[in-house]
């Protein structure tokens, strides 16, 4: 089951929440609330078989995973992600209880600590993750292309 919530304004962000807590998630989308001018979709998900199903309706442009899920399930939730065709390019945030934590960070671009989180600071960060994961999608393309430039450019020699 995943519910959608809307804030309206300015710039688009399409947010999956995954937590198995609704109350913290309550408190996450409170502070999201409190960034004015911006528009963010958000989609809840309580697991990652949640999370999948949400997948087949919404399409996020972020996705947020609060570590409280458990070790396990967070590690199955990013590689499951990242392996798929859908969402293998979608940058995922981990929302940490603590910086001493040992967290799983195989696909994740961003580490936020919950302790004085503002939305204004999610907000940000999100979209500084946005904007990287399209950065090194771009570095990637740009090297496959000329990687294949210069193989042809030696072969000619």
């Amino acid at each position: 089951m995943f519910m959608i919530t809307k804030i309206e304004n300015l710039e688009k962000l399409q947010l999956l929440l995954v937590g198995n807590n609704p109350i913290e998630l309550s408190k996450i989308l409170d502070r999201l609330n409190e960034v004015k001018g911006e528009k963010i979709n958000t989609a809840f998900a309580f697991d990652l078989r949640s999370s999948l199903q949400c997948l087949l309706t919404f399409k996020p442009s972020h996705i947020l995973i609060d570590d409280n899920i458990g070790k396990s399930e967070l590690s199955n939730s990013i590689n499951r992600l990242q392996s798929q065709r859908k969402t293998k390019d979608i940058p995922i945030t981990i929302l940490k209880n603590s910086n001493y934590q040992e967290t799983v960070s195989w696909g994740a671009l961003n580490f936020i600590l919950k302790s004085n989180l503002t939305g204004e600071l999610l907000y940000r960060s999100l979209l500084n993750s946005s904007k990287y994961r399209r950065a090194q999608l771009y570095f990637q393309q740009a090297y496959r292309k000329r990687k294949g430039q210069l193989s042809r450019m030696l072969q000619i020699s």
